[in-house]
């Protein structure tokens, strides 16, 4: 069963939210942002911080081609979290940012599908383990069993892990972020 916040947001899986904020304040957002993260070590519910952004090829005045970044979506800025009271907290009160994208200001959470859409690069998830490495399941009621990596998705969002229940390998799924490699 999914762990819940205060506001019934699911404090157990990562995904986008999308920020809105002051016209111009975007890369300041974002820079706060990751250095609240860091300095309060809460990096284990922040995923990804990302502003859509596109290259343009223009010319300059003097006829020469050259590359500029223009955001696809100003005023917003894509947020990879872990929805918890105090990851909502510290969003909010970021000097810059207007509220959460949703129905009141209470914050809807997008699929990656949605991000893709909207020109943000999900990309390839780098894991740090691969098939046959031993890992440890972090998150959910099997948290704390051990199992080795059987099978990776193609898009390497599902994993299937062959976990030591009650002394018989068991097949399960999980979402690729739900484990880490164990160590010797």
């Amino acid at each position: 069963m999914a762990q819940t916040s205060n506001y019934g947001y699911d404090t157990t899986t990562s995904r986008w939210y999308v920020a809105q904020t002051y016209a111009g304040y975007e890369n300041k957002v974002k820079a706060n942002l990751e250095k609240i993260v860091e300095n309060r070590n809460m990096a284990h519910l922040f995923e990804e911080i990302r502003i859509p952004t596109e290259t343009l090829i223009e010319k300059n005045k003097d006829g020469e081609d050259v590359e500029v970044e223009n955001k696809i979506l100003p005023s917003y800025v894509m947020i990879k979290m872990t929805m918890t009271d105090e990851s909502w907290h510290v969003v909010r009160n970021i000097r810059g940012v207007t509220g959460f994208v949703g129905p009141a200001g209470r914050p809807v959470p997008l699929s990656d599908e949605e991000i893709s859409n909207m020109g943000v690069d999900v990309g390839v998830a780098s894991l740090g383990y691969e098939v046959g490495d031993s890992v440890k399941i972090t998150k959910g009621a099997l948290a704390g069993f051990i199992g080795v990596v059987k099978e990776i998705s193609d898009d390497r969002k599902k994993i299937t892990v062959m976990a030591s229940m009650f002394g018989r390998e068991t097949p399960v799924e999980l979402e690729s972020d739900s484990v880490a490699v164990l160590t010797e």
